[in-house]
């Protein structure tokens, strides 16, 4: 019988996504067993990372002699925290292993196969083009040592961002996309500036979601984020950080009685200063950041080459005198919006652009 490979590591993606800006250090892996052409097992990376996807998938107490193992991502070959994944593999008598990409990690890359062949178990890498870019942020944080920077901006059909007459570009169906978005990252990055404007929560407000509220970074140089926000006394319900160049210890301390986390940095006016800020969240340990700010900063983002995909949701309406920028459209302007995703958004479409 032959051997349905896509369909099965489509499959693990499926369940890979789930968890995807949720595990922490480690990807989002999923995994799928089957045998005699029949699915007897699945499972994810787990919440924060551990237990890994092929561990939840072969813990269980019945035979997986023969079987086959799908994974999107190269078994671990290294002891961390966890054995190996190859171990289980091993020990549960797979045949086969099936994956969709190699992991750059040096301590796994191009090691699994060898181990397995050692066991005579058979390895096989497999490309799927429905997939082919799920692991860009794990890519970039093993080569680049910062996170991934998602951003997502909304405008008018005439690349307005502002409206003069309502707080909003776009509708309630593309803040639920929003929402969803949010959610695929472990931190999320804005402005007092755009948070004392729009008095936004930034959180995830989906049944299902809800309760995962990805931490927030706070951009506030000067220290102006307004005091009667609705976020302020929620802080101290998730990890909440501001970024401030000023050392003034009465305000500092306001802010860290109502829970916040205080960075210091001493500026944020050049190329090398963003990459700072991005190695400093690597190295509190996240690895895929939603940007949510006005169009300065996201022509900043593009011009300094930090962003990595933009979602772009436009309305269907020229907003003419009704509508203004704070910034410059020309990058948006000459984004190509020709990847547009399949959602109905009633009056909205929604683009995805990869940098």
């Amino acid at each position: 019988m032959k051997k349905n490979h896509n369909f099965f590591l489509d499959l693990a993606f499926q369940i890979a996504e789930k968890n995807l800006g949720k595990t922490k250090l480690n990807p989002s892996v999923g995994a799928v067993v089957v045998k005699n052409n029949s699915v007897i097992s699945s499972a994810g990376t787990s919440l924060n990372g551990r237990p890994h996807a092929e561990y939840n998938a072969l813990k269980k107490k019945f035979s997986f002699k023969g079987a086959d193992l799908y994974t999107t991502l190269e078994p671990c070959t290294h002891f961390g925290l966890t054995p190996p994944c190859v171990n289980i593999i091993i020990k549960k008598k797979i045949s086969n292993v099936y994956y969709a990409s190699e992991d750059p990690d040096v301590r796994t890359y191009k090691k699994a196969r060898k181990i397995l062949k050692m066991n005579n178990i058979n390895s096989k890498l497999i490309l799927n083009k429905n997939f082919n870019n799920f692991y860009s942020s794990y890519f970039i944080n093993k080569n680049y040592k910062i996170p991934y920077i998602s951003a997502k901006i909304a405008i008018s059909k005439d690349f307005f961002t502002i409206n003069k007459k309502s707080k909003w570009i776009t509708g309630i169906e593309s803040k639920r996309i929003t929402y969803l978005l949010r959610s695929q990252n472990d931190c999320i990055i804005s402005t007092s500036k755009t948070i004392n404007k729009d008095n936004s929560l930034l959180n995830s407000r989906i049944d299902g979601l809800n309760n995962y509220k990805p931490d927030l970074f706070i951009i506030d140089l000067n220290l102006k984020l307004q005091k009667n926000l609705s976020l302020i006394s929620l802080a101290n319900l998730r990890k909440t950080f501001l970024i401030t160049k000023i050392k003034d210890k009465k305000k500092i301390n306001y802010f860290k009685k109502k829970g916040f986390k205080i960075i210091f940095i001493e500026s944020l006016n050049s190329k090398n200063d963003f990459k700072e800020m991005f190695q400093k969240l690597y190295k509190l340990g996240y690895r895929r950041a939603f940007f949510e700010s006005g169009l300065t900063f996201l022509n900043i983002l593009i011009d300094y080459k930090f962003l990595n995909e933009l979602y772009v949701f436009q309305n269907n309406i020229n907003l003419k005198k009704n509508g203004c920028n704070n910034s410059s459209s020309k990058y948006l302007k000459n984004i190509k919006l020709n990847k547009k995703i399949k959602v109905n958004l009633n009056n909205d479409s929604l683009y995805r652009k990869e940098f």
